[in-house]
């Protein structure tokens, strides 16, 4: 079902995903996508696309800028409108993501979380999730992880749906650290280190 649904939101959003990539490439250059291999369900490894946010400018010698002076105006408006991931419905057409669930992570990332990453990738891999609707960027690693098991351990139809209408809060109105990250991550965190 989420396989088709993205199928067709990529279709219906097909004039959208255009523009987007058209203004990318401009303010940009190519390529106009990211892409990076992420870990998935069990584990399992795969490619992953955004829309790129960041420039690729170097210093004199020749090493990378910070990140937060590679990104482009163009790109801070991508990311706090989380349009920059619509090009990750082509994941979940894939089967390798679905709509909610943890955010994948990096392979090595997974790796240093231990036994916690391991049990993050009981499920599949969301575009959106628990995490991302109750703070995102404004928590740490452990928080984001903790509040992640949450969701693992706790899933229900109902929470989707929360996190859903959540997304679509913050895509308008920015991020804001919830409550729940407060209550919900820290007793996870000395539980399973």
């Amino acid at each position: 079902m989420q396989r088709l649904t993205a199928i067709f939101l990529l279709v219906g959003l097909s004039p959208l995903l255009a523009v987007l990539g058209l203004v990318t490439r401009i303010s940009q250059g190519s390529p106009v996508l990211f892409r990076q291999q992420r870990s998935g369900l069990g584990g399992k490894l795969f490619s992953i696309a955004k829309f790129r946010s960041m420039t690729d400018r170097r210093d004199a010698n020749g090493e990378l800028l910070p990140d937060e002076e590679r990104v482009t105006a163009w790109g801070r408006f991508l990311r706090r409108s989380r349009l920059d991931e619509l090009p990750g419905l082509w994941s979940i057409a894939r089967g390798e993501m679905a709509f909610v669930g943890p955010r994948p992570l990096l392979p090595e990332t997974i790796a240093s979380l231990g036994e916690r990453g391991q049990e993050r990738g009981k499920v599949r891999p969301g575009l959106t999730g628990w995490a991302q609707v109750n703070g995102n960027t404004l928590l740490s690693l452990d928080e984001k992880v903790a509040l992640d098991l949450d969701y693992v351990r706790n899933p229900s139809l109902g929470r989707d749906l929360v996190i859903l209408m959540r997304t679509f809060w913050v895509m308008i109105g920015g991020e804001r650290r919830t409550s729940v990250a407060g209550s919900r991550a820290k007793p996870d965190l000395s539980q399973h280190r």
